[in-house]
């Protein structure tokens, strides 16, 4: 069956096709710098906080070098029990040393500032990324609802007609003809390329991520994450402690002999 013949007005192009696209940009690059700009300083972690979490790395530090370590046994083993000391008597928790009352109760991450600060910062920049999204889309729908704006220069199966001819029913159009709908969906995802070159690559002006967020899920994943308890990573820390001494191994250990076979002088002795 022939399909069915189109013939543009070529103002359909000057008027709908190159604006359509040139808002979309101009919205990505507005979003971008809305976003930049409602951006807050990371407020600096007080003393007692940053002490907490050196403590904590120390430990990872520590234990990493343990299988092949450039400190000696004995003092590997004092550097160790010390560390697994000051974690059981709550030594570095910015808090102080833990009651009855704190191991009982977890952290609440709403009574955190800096979590709250995130979750309304993520959600700020949900609302800058989806509302433009949702205003041209109801631009579209309601001045140019139903036209058919550009036919793509190569073929394509009947299995794009319903991706490329949103909004109008006509099965004897050319599956190549795309509708104004259409064309905001393909500047939707395809215009991030466009983004990165004008931009750079770590913008936010990239439309297609907000397809994988709802508003309701950024009221829920904002926030970086759960207040972390260091109490019950203390504990752990020091079972990891105990276990990384039965695998110490000291570099040093038979030095002299390893010199001096290295360097062929020890058959000679």
């Amino acid at each position: 069956m022939d399909r069915l013949s189109l013939y543009l007005d070529p103002q359909i192009r000057d008027w709908v096709l190159f604006p359509i696209t040139l808002v979309m940009i101009l919205v990505g690059i507005l979003r971008h710098y809305v976003v930049i700009l409602l951006q807050s300083q990371p407020k600096k972690l007080s003393r007692a906080a940053t002490r907490e979490q050196r403590a904590l790395t120390r430990s990872q530090v520590l234990q990493a070098t343990s299988s092949n370590s450039p400190i000696p046994p004995s003092f590997y083993k004092a550097i160790s029990q010390n560390l697994s000391e000051a974690y059981k008597a709550g030594t570095y928790l910015k808090d102080g040393p833990p009651n009855a009352d704190t191991q009982s109760s977890a952290p609440n991450p709403l009574s955190d500032p800096a979590a709250m600060d995130g979750m309304m910062a993520g959600m700020k920049t949900q609302m800058v990324m989806m509302v433009p999204q949702m205003v041209i889309m109801g631009w579209i729908n309601f001045f140019f609802q139903g036209f058919v704006l550009i036919k793509l220069p190569f073929p394509l199966t009947l299995g794009f007609k319903s991706m490329l001819q949103r909004g109008i029913d006509t099965p004897d159009m050319d599956v190549r003809w795309v509708s104004s709908l259409s064309w905001y969906f393909l500047n939707f995802f395809g215009l991030n390329g466009l983004y990165r070159l004008i931009l750079g690559g770590d913008n936010a002006a990239d439309s297609s991520r907000d397809m994988t967020t709802s508003p309701f899920a950024a009221m829920g994943n904002a926030q970086p994450g759960q207040p972390q308890d260091f109490n019950k990573l203390f504990k752990a820390e020091r079972d990891n402690l105990e276990f990384a001494e039965g695998l110490h191994n000291w570099v040093g250990e038979n030095m002299d002999t390893k010199i001096l076979r290295k360097y062929g002088k020890l058959a000679a002795l």
